[in-house]
């Protein structure tokens, strides 16, 4: 099974030999929840990326671009509640000196203790029933699982009502009375719960100059240049602004590696509607974002999630979380804001932040649904799908990374049999200079061809192309398949077309 202590642990281990994420400035022993992205991370993460962006501007004429500024002014983020209420409930174990936060600690409770009992009483009904067995039936009316849906129920309702309220003792009361231990330590010996601010302060100008924040998210950057935007490209409502780039939180615990971290990278669209249509669009984006992910994601491992504890914007929220070697956990969220945003900083800057609707024939501040996807989870999602270990026919084995041939960072090998054979690798220099032009390649002649191989089968690489003797009579090479390890002949002239209907991004925005 995937999702196994050990496998997440390889995982991570592949991605620092193999040149996709390193720790950050390990040299000096690294910094907490902060990596970097290596020759072959950065180009995966373009990849990733650049499928994003088409998906979203190209393919809609009525969503445009912008690149907004990491620093903003302090009252944008006054203006968003980001100063006086973008925190996290922080708790500490008196005994191993942890610290976690509140809300997780009783998230992750109710999905290991009482989900896993669900699944459980499912899973032996499965065993005892075979083929006549009706899930959703025993679920309606088992009273074991209906106790403990119950229960579920109950916490989430007070768990919800003490998010919204602020009600912190509550949350410390639910930790003590649900028993919930440190996971490191196993003690249940807990600080009270306290508000911690999530976002990044630093000076602008000379000494003591003014605070400003390093952006905890990137939509306040749409918010603020939406006049700009309206008045720029000519738009009219519905129509959507996306933005990629960095944001910064300061994490009470960032832990799994690039799932949870300081500095990372989101790719948001805020799409405004007018005010009474935004479920009508909340639930089309929603689907929409759910296809997107299909196409390069196994449709089991993701699900939607309904938000128990909606944001102070929001009237609508849900998740597409994604089964991670440790679990479900959100991987994107489409949330509907209302028109919060646009109003706060109307009321903020005392700027008008309307639109006149021509068709309706007056001015009102739009409603906003939002897709907001975290890129780094994102190139998690595509590793934890793509990592695979095989024990093959022969009894060898092999680690191959299974990345949706368009995103695959390297698309094409070029390899030449022997190194030492000027006429072989001539000519395998020749039919890399061809394609580089076409493809991402990479030229190798080191080690065998059996290794070199397997090495491009653990970067990823959907093909490779050998250039052997025969190559030098009949004008052909051996194309690779990663996944199949099968091989064919090709001719030359025909690897451009052949290759090109298989790694175009078209196929993608097509599905």
């Amino acid at each position: 099974m995937k999702n196994t202590a050990d496998y997440f642990k390889n995982l991570i281990a592949h991605c620092k030999e193999y040149g996709f994420v390193f720790p950050s400035s390990e040299i000096y022993d690294g910094l907490s929840a902060v990596y970097d992205y290596g020759p072959y991370g950065v180009m995966l993460k373009n990849n990733l990326r650049d499928y994003w962006w088409r998906a979203m501007v190209q393919m809609h004429e009525n969503i445009v671009g912008i690149d907004a500024a990491i620093f903003m002014h302090p009252s944008v983020w006054k203006a968003s509640g980001h100063v006086d209420a973008f925190n996290d409930p922080l708790i500490d174990n008196k005994d191993s000196k942890k610290r976690y936060r509140a809300d997780v600690l009783i998230e992750d409770y109710v999905a290991n203790k009482i989900d896993a009992k669900i699944d459980k009483e499912i899973e032996k009904a499965k065993q005892r029933f075979g083929d006549t067995f009706d899930e959703p039936m025993f679920v309606a009316t088992n009273v074991r699982v209906q106790e403990y849906k119950q229960k579920k129920e109950n916490i989430l309702t007070r768990f919800a009502r003490a998010m919204s309220t602020g009600e912190l003792a509550d949350l410390k009361n639910l930790i003590d009375e649900l028993e919930i231990a440190c996971p490191e330590s196993g003690s249940r010996n807990w600080t009270e719960v306290r508000q911690f601010n999530l976002m990044f302060a630093t000076q602008m100008g000379a000494v003591d100059g003014d605070i400003v924040y390093l952006r905890p998210e990137t939509a306040q950057g749409i918010f603020v240049n939406f006049l700009n935007v309206l008045n720029t490209s000519r738009q009219k409502i519905p129509f959507g602004i996306a933005q990629t780039g960095k944001a910064f939180r300061n994490e009470i615990v960032a832990r799994q590696f690039i799932f949870r971290m300081r500095e990372f990278e989101q790719m948001e669209m805020q799409f405004f509607v007018r005010p009474g249509e935004e479920m009508k669009w909340y639930d089309y984006w929603k689907n929409k974002r759910m296809l997107w992910h299909k196409a390069i994601t196994p449709a089991e491992k993701l699900r939607f999630k309904d938000h128990d504890n909606l944001a102070h914007y929001a009237n609508a929220a849900v998740d597409i979380q994604f089964e991670f070697p440790f679990g479900f956990k959100e991987l994107e969220g489409i949330h509907s804001r209302t028109d919060f945003d646009l109003k706060s900083h109307q009321e903020l800057s005392k700027k008008k932040l309307q639109y006149f609707d021509p068709e309706l024939g007056e001015s009102y501040i739009p409603y906003v649904v939002e897709t907001s996807v975290g890129l780094d989870r994102l190139f998690l999602t595509c590793l934890s799908n793509a990592f695979t270990e095989e024990t093959l026919e022969d009894g060898s084995s092999r680690t191959v990374l299974k990345i949706h041939p368009i995103l695959a960072p390297i698309k094409v090998a070029v390899l030449p049999l022997l190194k030492n054979k000027e006429e072989l690798t001539g000519k395998a220099r020749e039919v890399f200079n061809m394609l580089k032009t076409n493809f991402i390649c990479q030229y190798d002649e080191k080690d065998a061809i059996g290794k070199r191989y397997r090495r491009q089968d653990a970067i990823g690489t959907p093909y490779c192309i050998t250039i052997d003797f025969d190559t030098l009579e009949t004008n052909t090479v051996t194309l690779r398949e990663r996944d199949s390890m099968g091989q064919v002949r090709i001719d030359i002239n025909d690897i451009v077309n052949n290759l090109h209907d298989k790694l175009h991004i078209s196929n993608l925005l097509t599905d």
